[in-house]
């Protein structure tokens, strides 16, 4: 009777194991026994791949980081808004315990129902950023080498083609198309199989398996093993312990410069980070609510050291000699543009209550809440030269004639109007730096710009007087017998602001700006 009991289980062992656990395996790898496996590193030391097509899957074989919980916050956060990266968060721990398919389709959801597909900039303007900072750089120089590169993606295309296709020079893209109610997203995907299908059209179309094609994946999504099986004739795998000795892409190294990005974030939302963010929110709130009713109502010799004690920095370089207190008309300083708080913290450097400033662009309530005189430009240059002028003889006057704001380290072109109304003219080096969020925005409410600003816990400024460009018969000052001059003044005030802060100048205009990252030139109601 035991040794029958005996069999009896033996065979429900056997029964289990051949039509479950194997089963499920060779499921999971087909055509596993003819399949090529080697590791990524047979690639960088193949010679010559500029003949070879390589199709590479984005989130598995090129980015570091094995989770893609950030990217999807940073939708749910720059496109949805608090409440919905809320709920993000507070699923994320349920998203865990799921499979990778179910994980996927559940951050899709929240992070892209109900938004307008005209209004989602973040996947041009927004998340390169974030993923240019995590490629790997051994990776990136297998790709440098290929001939065709198609990228191949889980994520949805609106999140990747930017990314892929503008910053890396990827030729072919292929992500997961989103259904759409009305304009709408509605938070679903494509399926795999009709994302498979996507695929096999497009090898058709571009005939890639005419040629010798290379696929690159990874170990861990073993869903892409078939997929790649069909269409290529080698097949590198990539683990997860690779990409821990990845060193991240440089920057000097992007094939097109980072120069444009927008959002308010200035950390990437990992989980950790992002509950740092929720914990630190009520707290920055009460912070920036003192900080701005002690800037607005208290006098410099109170305001400013109560802002320090809050955890404002202000590094100020000046030679005082350096400007002459005897001019009749007042001093025109020449600044580069990181905020909406740059001519604030020249004030507050100069500890001068009387400096105004001129500006291209400000919203009615930044007019408002400006604790100094703030001039709004109508873009006549006429008009705009008659006012600079009228002020410059009431006192000082900051102009930062780049025309909107910049992150990065460069410099945009500098408008030559500032050399039309003045021949003293005090360059200004500017720099802040944020910890949690940016004090800038291009498609969002610019009326919360500072306040934003505001939030983080330890904003700094560096403000940074350079020698005067005085008159005398220099080539670099007003000359009105030849216009030449005010475009070699400009020139030269935007070298010297590059070369003390240590950032490329170029040739990029405001409007430039707004191109790439709103789809506007710039130009905001005045509300």
């Amino acid at each position: 009777m035991s040794g029958n009991k005996v069999s009896i289980f033996q065979g429900l062992f056997l029964f289990f194991y051949r039509f479950f656990i194997l089963r499920r395996w060779f499921h999971r790898n087909p055509k596993q026994k003819h399949q090529k496996c080697p590791s990524h590193h047979g690639l960088h030391q193949a010679h010559d791949l500029s003949h070879h097509t390589l199709i590479f899957n984005v989130e598995g074989a090129l980015l570091k980081s094995t989770t893609l919980f950030p990217y999807f916050m940073l939708v749910a956060f720059e496109a949805g808004g608090v409440l919905r990266s809320f709920l993000l968060f507070f699923l994320y721990p349920f998203i865990c315990l799921m499979s990778y398919e179910m994980g996927m389709k559940t951050m899709v959801m929240v992070s892209f129902f109900g938004i307008k597909k005209e209004k989602f900039l973040a996947g041009k303007s927004v998340l390169p950023k974030y993923f240019l900072e995590d490629v790997g750089l051994e990776m990136f120089e297998v790709l440098k080498r290929g001939g065709k590169r198609v990228g191949v993606s889980d994520l949805p295309q609106v999140m990747i083609d930017g990314f892929l296709g503008d910053y890396l020079g990827i030729e072919v893209v292929v992500g997961r198309e989103m259904k759409m109610i009305g304009g709408y997203y509605s938070g679903i995907m494509e399926d795999k199989k009709e994302h498979e299908v996507s695929f096999g059209k497009l090898v058709q179309e571009e005939k890639l398996s005419s040629g010798h094609v290379i696929g690159i994946t990874s170990c861990n999504l073993p869903s892409r093993r078939s997929l790649f099986s069909q269409f290529c004739q080698e097949i590198y795998f990539v683990r997860n312990s690779d990409k821990k000795s990845w060193q991240t892409l440089p920057r000097d190294q992007y094939p097109k410069p980072l120069i444009f990005h927008d959002g308010r974030l200035a950390i990437k939302p990992t989980p950790i980070n992002t509950l740092v963010l929720f914990m630190w929110a009520p707290f920055s709130a009460v912070l920036a609510a003192a900080r701005l009713v002690a800037g607005l109502n208290l006098p410099y010799s109170l305001a400013i050291p109560f802002l320090a004690f809050s955890g404002l920095r202000l590094t100020l370089t000046v030679n005082e000699d350096l400007i002459s207190p005897d001019q009749k008309k007042g001093c025109l300083f020449v600044c580069n543009h990181r905020t909406l708080l740059d001519p604030l913290y020249i004030s507050y450097a100069l500890r001068k209550t009387n400096i105004k400033a001129v500006t291209y662009s400000l919203s009615r309530l930044s007019e408002l809440l400006a604790p100094i005189t703030t001039v709004r430009l109508t873009r006549d240059r006429v008009q705009d030269g008659q006012a600079m002028e009228r002020l410059l003889s009431q006192g000082d006057l900051v102009v930062c004639p780049e025309g909107t704001t910049c992150r990065e380290p460069y410099l945009l072109r500098f408008s030559p109007l500032f050399a039309e109304v003045s021949d003293n003219i005090v360059p200004v080096a500017i720099d802040s730096h944020v910890t949690y969020f940016h004090g800038t925005t291009a498609s969002g409410l610019k009326a919360f710009d500072p306040i934003f600003f505001l939030l983080n816990p330890y904003p700094s400024y560096t403000v940074r007087l350079l020698d005067p460009i005085t008159g005398g018969g220099s080539s670099t000052c007003r000359d009105p017998d030849d216009s030449k001059y005010k475009f070699e003044v400009a020139n030269h005030v935007q070298h010297e602001i590059g070369k003390a802060l240590g950032f490329e100048c170029t040739n990029l205009t405001r409007r430039d700006k707004y191109l790439i990252l709103a789809g506007n030139n710039g130009v905001i109601n005045k509300k």
